[in-house]
């Protein structure tokens, strides 16, 4: 056990950790993390312009009939998604770079904006198409705000930029500094755009459809469950590690599910990271909220009835870093086996059951920290039948984890009994 753990520590934990804090890989993650806000107030209208209430009701009728103006807060918010995303990604990364974050928020944001091409109606009115600062675009959006700051940074490196007289306002003098890089930037876009006519969108949307439909599919969605348990397994925050990698195609998936419910089209994806949330992480990494009731209600020892009664209320709210940590989960032989099996069957399950059109795949961002049914409920935009799944699960975690638990508590239960515990 000690040479696997040690193992782990610096031949796999070490490297991965490393690349999740990768200065561009946290800078696409803090940039997402910083869209979130619009993203979920966004989604809310979606609930409001398709109510879940039976259609004969007046707030159905009502709804339908103002629709289109109930979805402008969601069109301005979580379907033009990448132009938000954008500008954090761009904030962060200058930052990181001690650069002014602000110019590159700026700079990335005119280079998302610079990969659209304007259309042109009745001769005289330009109109920009949206459907690329959403979903669609958010791979270009990445790569091309992590170039709008490398931009900067390479003009800053090597200085060149215009510098003011220290008597010029600080201000005034970054926004002078900032001249070469904004020309650069705005050349380079309108070369790829305006002359040569290349689409970057669809070049890039072309090279990743490999991914996104792979990321999509049953093994698509048990490897990173798989990884995500395996990881807390040792202590590592695995969402941290494994959600900086796949966090941008889950994003992808949940604005084309949302783009698509809008438009009263199928619903295309079944795995956005809203799948995951309320179907497979009931209680916290791990499906841990049938641990947290065996204890609850099966514990013989008391550092188990003790720990089983200070972490129901947190694991029905998703927390679940007091069951990892105090159980313990982490480095326990016993209790890592239920912790990686539960949520592989859970997600599996959940896959099937949305495959096949019995519940319907979510598309709305609701705050995590809501009870599992409430967020699964809210989340598929109102489908009861996603509250009938998520206690299928949180039935099934319960009898996965019980007889590990018995076998974990009767070990504590006799050094109790012998006060040899260490408690």
């Amino acid at each position: 056990m000690e040479k696997w753990t040690y193992w782990l520590e610096h031949k796999l934990a070490s490297p991965m950790t490393k690349l999740s804090e990768q200065r561009h890989l946290r800078a696409i993650r803090d940039g997402v993390i910083s869209a979130l806000p619009f993203i979920i107030i966004g989604s809310f209208f979606l609930i409001l312009a398709f109510p879940p209430v039976p259609e004969q009701t007046w707030i159905a009728q009502w709804a339908q009939q103002h629709r289109s103006e109930i979805l402008i807060p969601y069109r301005l918010t979580m379907f033009i998604m990448s132009l938000y995303i954008s500008c954090g990604i761009g904030y962060h990364l200058a930052k990181s770079y001690r650069l002014h974050p602000l110019a590159g928020a700026q700079l990335a944001i005119a280079g998302l904006l610079l990969t659209i091409v304007p259309t042109i109606i009745n001769g005289n009115t330009f109109v920009l198409p949206m459907v690329n600062l959403g979903g669609h675009g958010l791979f270009v959006a990445i790569l091309v705000s992590i170039i709008a700051v490398e931009i900067l940074r390479i003009c800053q490196t090597h200085r060149l930029t215009i510098t003011m007289p220290k008597q010029v306002p600080t201000s005034v003098a970054r926004s002078f500094e900032a001249l070469i890089p904004v020309a650069i930037l705005i050349g380079l876009m309108t070369l790829f755009t305006v002359i040569l006519k290349l689409d970057l969108h669809a070049i890039v949307s072309y090279a990743v459809t490999p991914f996104v439909r792979a990321g999509d599919s049953l093994l698509g969605v048990l490897v990173p469950v798989f990884l995500i348990t395996f990881f807390w397994s040792f202590g590592i925050h695995g969402v941290s590690v494994v959600g900086t990698i796949v966090r941008p195609v889950w994003e992808v998936y949940l604005a084309k599910n949302a783009e698509a419910v809008a438009a009263g089209h199928p619903i295309p994806y079944i795995s956005p990271e809203t799948f995951y949330q309320w179907f497979i992480w009931i209680g916290g990494s791990g499906a841990t909220i049938g641990l947290a009731f065996a204890m609850l209600f099966c514990a013989k020892s008391k550092v188990s009835k003790t720990l089983g009664r200070t972490t129901i209320i947190p694991s029905l709210f998703n927390i679940n870093e007091p069951i990892i940590f105090g159980a313990p989960i982490v480095l326990n032989p016993i209790l890592i086996i239920p912790f990686i099996i539960c949520p592989i069957l859970t997600a599996t399950l959940s896959y099937i059951v949305t495959y096949i059109g019995w519940v319907h795949p979510t598309y709305i961002m609701v705050p995590w920290t809501l009870p599992a049914p409430i967020g699964a409920y809210l989340a598929t935009g109102g489908d009861w039948r996603a509250i009938i799944l998520v206690l299928t699960n949180i039935l099934i975690s319960f009898l996965i984890y019980l007889p590990f638990f018995k076998m974990h508590d009767r070990k504590l239960h006799r050094l109790e009994k012998n006060n040899q515990t260490n408690f």
